[in-house]
């Protein structure tokens, strides 16, 4: 693959990964806690950046060395770990995907004033249509990178009019008033938690990107893929920000419409349903990539027909949205699952990091070693906290 053509696949892996983890969940959750924490999320944004760095390149790197998916390295580690680990990142992918299909459909609803489920069914039928394409892993990149640009775009104006105390913002991100670990933990699992972490390495080994010598540019990659995730992070803070500093009160049925309403009106308010579309459509599309890419190496007949699998994948999670609505218990223990997921992938990448059988004579670096293990602990904690609070409530 020549220089341009390398740069390509690197920019569509990371805005592919960036893409996946700005879903619905993440408008909210970032409305939401900025209205609680005010100037001092940023402290939390901060914290969630730099760990979710960490997690990145540790995956990133070890996948590209091997050269091989993270569940043929988990079943190369301990056999049968790579299909327990597949599994939990299909059916968290699965129900996560009824989500973005219902934010999907949320955003066509506010655009074009249609049925959410109406706006669901037009939506999957668009990510099934990219997955159709000959060239599918390109019109992928492609649609993911514009989407992306254009979601950032809108959410920069919708910051300029909120008019955020920029002063307090940038104090209070090294100073903060109070410290929200939860917070940390929510955002560090809905940026690498679960199936988004692996979209872009995945995606880098399919389109051959691989081997040591690929490592400055899987760097540079998985780097860049938390920074575009970041930058939507920090500008829908600052635009949530501009409307709690006026005292204004955010709808808690749908925090983040509530700010671009504010911010500018009804013309916010279409600006906001043309974000969560491409938020949502850009998830559903990044998910169903993903979750596949963990089940394709496990027999020639799955790897033949993996973009069938993926279609029907999108699919089966539009069709459940549109028929069922959105089944909120399985989305809150999966919520749970989801934060498990992180440590258990993590750890197994940083174990296979240092088995020759898997890297070779690669070295892993020591301080990304320490990293990785830093944040498995902490996830690992919080993950299981997070399961003993949110599981009995299931069974209430």
């Amino acid at each position: 693959m020549d220089k341009k053509g390398n740069r390509s696949v690197l920019l569509g892996a990371a805005f592919l990964m960036a893409t996946s983890a700005i879903g619905p969940g993440f408008l909210t959750q970032t409305t939401v806690f900025t209205s609680q924490l005010a100037a001092s999320f940023g402290f939390v944004i901060l914290m969630s950046i730099i760990l979710d760095i960490g997690a990145q390149m540790n995956i990133w790197r070890v996948i590209a060395v091997s050269g091989k998916r993270a569940q043929d390295i988990a079943n190369m580690l301990l056999p049968g770990l790579g299909y327990f680990l597949a599994f939990l990142i299909v059916i968290g992918g699965l129900a996560f995907n009824i989500g973005n299909a219902a934010g999907a459909g949320l955003g066509m609803n506010v655009m074009f004033g249609i049925t959410p489920e109406m706006g669901a069914l037009i939506s999957g039928i668009i990510a099934i249509a990219i997955f159709i394409i000959k060239e599918a892993g390109k019109a992928m990149d492609r649609f993911t990178q514009v989407a992306g640009f254009v979601m950032i775009g809108l959410t920069v104006y919708v910051a300029v009019t909120s008019q955020p105390p920029l002063g307090e913002a940038v104090v209070r991100t090294f100073v903060p008033e109070q410290i929200n670990m939860m917070a940390i933990v929510t955002l560090v699992g809905g940026t690498v938690g679960g199936y988004i972490t692996f979209a872009g390495g995945h995606r880098l080994l399919d389109a051959g990107i691989k081997g040591k010598e690929a490592l400055p540019q899987v760097t540079k990659g998985a780097v860049s893929a938390i920074g575009i995730a970041s930058i939507m992070r920090i500008v829908l803070f600052l635009a949530a920000l501009g409307i709690v500093a006026q005292g204004l009160t955010l709808d808690p049925a749908n925090p983040p419409a509530s700010v671009f309403q504010l911010a500018a009106g009804n013309i916010g308010y279409k600006v906001f349903g043309i974000v969560m579309w491409a938020a949502a459509i850009t998830s559903v599309i990044g998910a169903a990539y993903t979750s596949v890419s963990f089940i394709r190496t496990f027999s020639p007949s799955l790897e033949k027909y993996h973009r069938a699998i993926i279609i029907g994948f999108i699919a089966i999670s539009t069709l459940v949205f549109t028929l069922i609505g959105k089944p909120v218990k399985i989305l809150v223990l999966v919520g749970a699952l989801n934060g498990l997921i992180l440590p258990i992938s993590l750890g197994v990448i940083l174990i296979a990091a240092y088995k020759t059988k898997i890297v070779g004579d690669y070295k892993h670096p020591l301080w990304l070693t320490l990293f990785g293990a830093i944040i498995v602990v902490a996830m690992a904690i919080m993950g299981g906290m997070t399961m003993v609070t949110e599981l009995p409530k299931l069974f209430a």
